[in-house]
């Protein structure tokens, strides 16, 4: 190796070095984040916010089958005892009664501080009157169990009420002791973890917990058959990640194998297959360093994605060497390398349009695949030359270049059929243009449809909450958000009473502000007042006033006491409740309050225009959490089919301002578009729902192609003909198809359609150039 060659090799070594040392220090992150917007409006950011955070984002669902009902009680018993005392979980709930204990105590201490109905009317003669009278006839309902123990200390039912809020909403199914699904077939848990719905580390390893405590406590029941079903958004995200990484994983190999094995073939020397690589590593390497500085974090897809690369970044030393054989590396960089730097350029002109998209899955891969490519064609001019010296020899490629000449001669028969099929593929997506794309984004989850299916058999089952609909209300401080949120709430209970919606949960039913405190404290009369209005309330009454001291204490005690506060919730489920829905933010502190729909199912819908003209003018802001889904994904939608006209317009006056021929330009156009209609017609036609992602992979048949496209064009211009050119684009070609081609083997959506789009895309796109193209010059 001479010195240009050594010198050439050590800067490619230091490059490589640094850049993998800022890829082992990079963050990557395998879960959906992918999806989220770089950028969100208000409404965005509470969907946001509540998808890596939020307190649905960490219920885990559980559900025991298996056994006879006692035996599945049991487990569940055990089961709750074990993970109640892990750090792990801040709520395990399955129905026990001892496991609201500690919430009973904070409401019975606090009870007249908390409940709504404590005002000066409640404690007058005729309200103690009514509101005893409706505690002693309860003592011959179901609750009498829970209401005869406090009759003397609480007669007005304050607890009760209490109680009855924080059991709001459907409820699950009881069965020895513990809930149960519908049908009784199943024990059922709600789980909350500690860790957040975006720490898929932290879900993981609370998944595991649970799966361990549940063999432990099956097998102390030593009955065959039991059997743990858990879903929900953390199971989502963990899976999403395995999925995510396996795919990558196994993908890039196939791929990587597939095309080493071309390239072996193809070079029959190990020498010039290792360099042929060289473009290929520095191109993933280049992508993954520029998605890390830029961005911070790199999705796991865009990897994936980059496992794709591979194909046509190999191309450029392809390229290379089977043209360069016989006129050195002078004489190919004078007659080829124009046309490979153009076809690099469409391929970073189109890949650079997704850098402006406000979805950081685009940008990402417009990111990773501009600097892949780019530095790819770097090395293949720069370093491949002197590295592989002028003496290297390839098996001789004329003959299969002059078979593919013929081939080529014969297709351009096919060019009326080909313009016909491309209308008529036209004329059938402008016929079914209204079914072409699906309206929302829900074709991009990873979570298969039986997964779905256990995820909502288990949410009916346990009537959990989804936190579809929310009202959002800020103020600066905690006391003003708590004043804000019972603001909303007097609103929202109106709607309630009407029938409008469900109910509501809110933290200031469970954390009061202040000043609602202080007011309720100021209804309540001193003992010697009470004491006469229940003498003459309880007059001729079964529960004589004597009998209601511990009555009059505490209410002497809650009108004398300090107003609760969050510490005096530690230690019970009500902060959790408090917590998960009042948040501190960097500019003050914002409060969610969920709406329940009327009604039961998960079909059932929320008037939203109702539900905006109660809260008018009460700055507080309502939103419906799918429908802003669906509008995020129609935004991403729509800026990604402006950011690929914008793409193809930018290779166009790329490719006109070179070539400097309408004609030349139509020409090589033709067969790109031409290729992107056939698959997308054929992916319809098939049945595919389109999403973003084959918007995505439009635009790389259209980078891609270009490189065929263009060297045919050279072809129907040469003097004489060149086999080593169809024999570099016939293999570059298969390197392409199998790159990209891999990734529809692919599990995840994205990487799919990417795969289903882009892999017969470039074959067509060879072939649609053949034919009209090359067609073209020989006619000529």
């Amino acid at each position: 190796m001479n010195r240009p060659a050594l010198r050439a090799f050590a800067i490619w070594l230091l490059a490589m070095l640094a850049g993998a040392a800022i890829v082992v220090n990079s963050r990557f992150a395998a879960d959906m984040s992918f999806f989220l917007p770089a950028k969100p409006t208000a409404e965005q950011q509470v969907l946001v916010d509540q998808i890596k955070e939020g307190v649905v984002s960490r219920l885990l669902m559980v559900g025991i089958a298996g056994g006879d009902s006692s035996q599945r009680a049991r487990v569940s018993r055990a089961l709750r005892q074990q993970l109640a005392v892990d750090r792990q979980f801040v709520s395990v709930q399955n129905g026990e009664t001892a496991s609201i204990a500690a919430e009973r105590d904070v409401l019975l201490k606090y009870r007249y501080l908390l409940s709504p109905a404590v005002e000066p009317a409640r404690f007058s003669v005729d309200g103690l009157r009514t509101a005893i009278a409706d505690s002693v006839d309860r003592l011959t309902s179901p609750a009498a169990m829970l209401l005869k123990p406090y009759l003397t200390s609480d007669p007005t039912g304050e607890l009760y009420a209490l109680l009855s809020r924080l059991d709001a909403g459907a409820q699950p199914e009881s069965r020895d002791g513990v809930w149960s699904s519908r049908d009784g077939k199943r024990a059922m848990l709600l789980i909350q973890t500690r860790a957040l719905g975006s720490d898929t580390d932290g879900q993981f390893a609370a998944i595991q917990t649970i799966e361990r405590a549940f063999a432990e406590a099956a097998g102390g029941e030593k009955v065959d058959g039991l059997s743990l079903q858990l879903s929900g958004p953390g199971r989502f995200a963990v899976q999403a990640r395995a999925t995510i990484q396996g795919d990558v994983t196994r993908l890039s190999l196939i791929s990587t194998l597939a095309i080493v094995a071309v390239l072996f073939a193809v070079y029959r020397s190990l020498r010039l297959m290792t360099l042929g690589l060289m473009p290929v590593l520095s191109g993933a390497l280049a992508g993954v360093v520029a998605v890390s500085l830029v961005h911070g974090t790199v999705f796991g897809i865009t990897v994936g994605f980059g496992s794709a690369l591979i194909g046509e970044a190999v191309d450029y030393s392809i390229y290379y060497f089977v043209q360069s054989g016989r006129l050195g590396a002078a004489g190919w960089r004078e007659r080829f390398w124009p046309t490979v730097r153009l076809g690099v350029m469409t391929s970073i002109f189109g890949f650079g349009a997704l850098l402006f998209s406000g979805f950081p899955g685009l940008s990402q891969l417009g990111l990773y695949s501009l600097a892949g490519v780019f530095t790819a064609a770097l090395v293949t001019r720069y370093l491949l030359p002197p590295l592989a010296g002028e003496a290297h020899r390839l098996p001789d490629l004329s003959h299969f270049g002059r078979r593919l000449e013929q081939a080529i001669a014969a297709l351009a028969a096919l060019r009326l059929p080909a313009l016909l099929l491309t209308v008529a593929s036209l004329g059938y997506l402008a016929s079914e243009r209204s079914e072409l794309w699906h309206p929302n984004i829900s074709l991009l989850s990873t979570v298969t449809a039986a997964e779905a299916e256990v995820d909502a058999g288990l949410r009916a089952d346990l009537a959990a909450p989804d936190s579809r609909y929310l009202v959002v209300v800020h103020g600066r401080d905690r006391e003003a958000a708590l004043q804000a949120a019972e603001q909303a709430g007097a609103a929202l209970d109106a709607l309630v009473a009407e029938g409008v919606i469900g109910g509501y949960d809110s933290p200031a039913c469970f954390l009061p502000s202040i000043a609602t405190q202080v007011a309720r404290q100021a209804s309540l009369p001193d003992a010697d007042t009470l004491r006469q209005r229940l003498a003459e309330a309880q007059v001729d009454s079964p529960l004589a006033a004597g009998k209601l001291t511990p009555f009059i204490e505490a209410v002497q005690a809650a009108r004398d006491g300090s107003p609760l506060t969050r510490a005096g919730l530690e230690g019970s489920a009500l902060a959790l409740v408090v917590d998960s829905l009042l948040i501190e933010r960097p500019q003050g502190w914002s409060i969610l309050l969920p709406l329940r729909p009327a009604g039961a199912g998960a079909a059932l819908e929320i008037p939203s225009v109702r539900v905006r003209e109660a809260l008018a003018g009460r700055d507080a802001l309502f939103i419906d959490m799918k429908g802003e889904f669906d509008t995020l994904y129609a935004s991403y939608m729509q800026e990604a089919m402006q950011l690929s006209l914008a793409g193809l317009l930018a290779i166009v006056l790329l490719l006109g301002a070179t070539l400097r021929s309408l004609r030349r330009l139509a020409a090589v156009m033709l067969p790109l578009v031409a290729a992107v209609v056939m698959v997308i017609a054929g992916l319809h036609a098939q049945g595919q729902s389109l999403h973003l992602l084959h918007l995505v992979g439009m635009l790389l048949i259209v980078a891609v192609g270009s490189n065929y496209a263009l060297f045919f064009d050279r072809l129907a211009h040469a003097d004489q003909p060149e086999p080593s050119t169809l024999a570099s684009m016939a293999v570059a070609n298969l390197t392409t198809a199998i790159g990209f081609g891999t990734l529809a083997l692919s599990k995840v959506p994205v990487l799919n359609a990417i795969g289903v789009t882009v892999g017969p895309g470039a074959i067509l796109a060879l072939l649609l150039s053949a034919i009209f193209v090359r067609g073209r010059g020989q006619g000529r």
